[in-house]
């Protein structure tokens, strides 16, 4: 059985998430980052983290990717020219959107005070407000692949949320509807409900 470690008001949320569409058994701690639970299963600390047969994968990305692998859902298959281009979304989406709100996210509370710069937020949220128009407009379908939910539609989800709570720009008209239909599924709703 799958353990997941990390509270899912972290990215553990993504892989809390993406088990519940998977309909897969897991246990849940919801440690926080540098908590001792997280520490005793990966060095750095960091969450989210999923233990199987005593090893362990860090970094929600790989574990969501290691996760549709293994069960051939929610992703295209490795090596496919589909699975390109989904990577391709789920990086883009990491490098453009989540990795602002991340920096955003530093600059309000995660470093020490005398280290953090409020002033870079104003860049971020402009950073953050183009590339979610630029992703708004490629949009083709109910998901982001089209027809199929995959991976980067957690991900963009997950992004989008975090957003609202920061406070940034509200996506454009068609990534709002892409947002309530997603927050609509029952997988994301227990996930939500998880510490």
């Amino acid at each position: 059985m799958y353990e997941v470690i990390g509270s899912s008001a972290s990215r553990a949320f993504r892989v809390l998430w993406m088990l519940e569409e998977l309909n897969i058994p897991y246990t849940h701690v919801p440690a926080t980052p540098q908590s001792p639970e997280a520490r005793a299963v990966n060095p750095s600390g960091k969450v989210p983290v999923l233990r199987q047969n005593g090893g362990y994968i860090s970094d929600s990305l790989a574990i969501m990717a290691y996760l549709g692998d293994s069960t051939d859902d929610l992703t295209f298959p490795a090596g496919s020219f589909e699975r390109a281009r989904q990577d391709a979304l789920t990086y883009r989406i990491s490098d453009e959107l989540d990795s602002a709100l991340w920096v955003a996210a530093r600059h309000s509370f995660v470093l020490p005070k005398e280290m953090r710069v409020p002033e870079v937020k104003v860049t971020l949220r402009w950073e953050y407000e183009r590339n979610l128009g630029f992703l708004a407009e490629e949009l083709k379908g109910p998901y982001l692949m089209g027809e199929k939910m995959t991976v980067p539609d957690i991900v963009l989800t997950h992004c989008l949320r975090w957003a609202r709570n920061a406070r940034f720009p509200e996506p454009p008209a068609s990534l709002n509807n892409f947002l309530k239909e997603m927050e609509a599924r029952p997988a994301l709703q227990r996930a939500a409900e998880l510490p």
